[in-house]
């Protein structure tokens, strides 16, 4: 029986909107439709299927402001990032409208014969998107697994559909076939157990937290059945003493309170070369206060409220039992606001330190060496993203190489983008999305020999 939930904009507490959940019934009749479809849409010649994602690109390139304006109500994501979210699921689909033509296995030479690989669509892919980035992460699984011939239905976090139920009809505008995208809200355990133990789903993408990602990795095991999973992050900001401290102190902010510390890939650690340490931080105090955090609508906001009032008491809760450094400032009255935060870590054990806060709310910590850096950086059971500031090239490039983590930045704190792989190590996942291979993991490789012998 079908239910509905009002969604709530986390910057007023207002509700606006209300959706219809679904129930096990239901989702197997997506999943079946899907299945039904997949016989259809693999058969679609690499050019049409190129020809199709392309102008489903054009036409949320159409709908970016809308899709911006809904994230802003439904996500209380900054208007400047809502239209950076909506403007990524286009380029991603314009990136991977290109990869049917270009999806193409290899003859290798052998004896007797002709040896062909081809690759083949999964079928049906389940794909479970969170909270925090419901736009980029939708599209991140969604084109590529298109491309490679696959159908695809989709569950957004019960918290903020709004924007993957619009890209699901504006795919049915631009010309996608019945059942080939589907969206499917509903609750959490009961839709992603679903895309668990449902035979005809070949496949599940699921970004969230450790704990369900162990569940449905777990569930998949039972029918050996692909996953890709992109759970926590516990990144480090690694500054050196012969770092630009000022453009590193500048930037720092943003590497951990953009969408107010919502994000995986959040440098929640800021790991400082104690010779530079004072002046750091002397640095970095004006910046973390400098950061305006308005209403998300407001076009001069650099970051938003948290997504509900219990995300902001967990926060709350790691902040209480630290020692708070200095703080930023946040609205007071309606809405999930919480100022900016800097903690010390001097001992580095304390809960704040060690777990995955999600929120507003950086530690920071000593280093004395490039191995001391190393050492702390990969304390964590995490390793998703990071950051290494220094003017010494071979430095970078040592350190780069020994901290475990997937995706590295120096002199910067940019983790993603749409044409380079990005995936975690250790507990932060399995698999990679994005770049020039994602397509190989919707695909299962097939070998197939023609004898030439009479």
């Amino acid at each position: 029986m079908t239910t509905q939930i009002g969604i709530i904009n986390p910057a007023t507490e207002e509700q606006v909107a209300s959706v219809a959940m679904h129930d096990v019934e239901e989702v197997d009749r997506a999943i079946e439709r899907a299945a039904s479809a997949t016989t259809s849409w693999r058969r679609v010649t690499p050019a049409d299927r190129a020809r199709l994602l392309r102008r489903f690109a054009e036409v949320v390139d159409a709908h970016v402001e809308e899709l911006a304006q809904l994230e802003v109500a439904n996500s209380g994501h900054t208007i400047s990032n809502a239209r950076w979210e909506a403007s990524n699921v286009r380029d991603v689909l314009a990136y991977y409208s290109g990869a049917p033509e270009r999806h193409s296995g290899r003859q290798i030479p052998v004896a007797g014969g002709v040896d062909l690989t081809f690759y083949e669509p999964l079928g049906v892919v389940g794909i479970i998107v969170p909270w925090n980035f419901p736009m980029p992460i939708a599209g991140w699984g969604l084109g590529p697994a298109l491309a490679a011939g696959n159908t695809v239905v989709l569950k957004p976090a019960s918290l903020t559909p709004l924007t993957a139920i619009r890209l699901a009809e504006i795919g049915l505008e631009a010309g996608l076939p019945e059942g080939v995208f589907q969206v499917v809200p509903g609750d959490g355990a009961t839709i992603g157990q679903r895309f668990v133990t449902h035979e005809a789903v070949r496949k599940v993408c699921f970004t969230g937290s450790n704990a369900a990602g162990r569940k449905i990795m777990e569930g998949c095991a039972a029918q050996v059945k692909r996953v890709t999973l992109e759970l926590g992050g516990k990144s480090a900001n690694i500054v050196f003493a012969d770092a630009d401290l000022e453009k590193a102190a500048k930037s720092a902010p943003y590497a951990v309170f953009d969408n107010a510390g919502q994000d995986c890939c959040a440098r929640s650690r800021l790991l400082v070369q104690e010779s530079a340490y004072e002046r750091f931080m002397e640095l970095f105090e004006p910046a973390v206060k400098a950061v305006r955090v308005l209403d998300p609508a407001n076009e001069a906001s650099e970051m938003g409220p948290l997504i509900t009032a219990a995300q902001r008491e967990s926060v709350r809760s790691y902040v209480d039992e630290s020692e708070v450094a200095f703080r930023g400032s946040a609205p007071e009255g309606p809405g999930y606001w919480m100022a900016p935060t800097v903690l010390e870590a001097p001992d580095r054990t304390g809960r704040a330190y060690r777990e995955e806060i999600f929120g507003p709310v950086v530690s920071v910590v000593r280093f004395k060496d490039e191995d001391d850096a190393i050492a702390i950086a990969n304390e964590s059971p995490y390793g998703l993203s990071g950051s290494i500031w220094s003017r010494d090239v071979g430095r970078a490039l040592r350190v780069a190489r020994g901290v475990e983590t997937g995706a590295l930045s120096v002199n910067s704190n940019s983790s993603v983008r749409y044409s380079t792989p990005f995936g975690g190590f250790k507990q932060s996942g399995i698999g990679r999305e994005l770049g020039p291979d994602a397509l190989l993991g919707f695909s299962e490789e097939k070998n197939v020999f023609i004898s030439t012998e009479e």
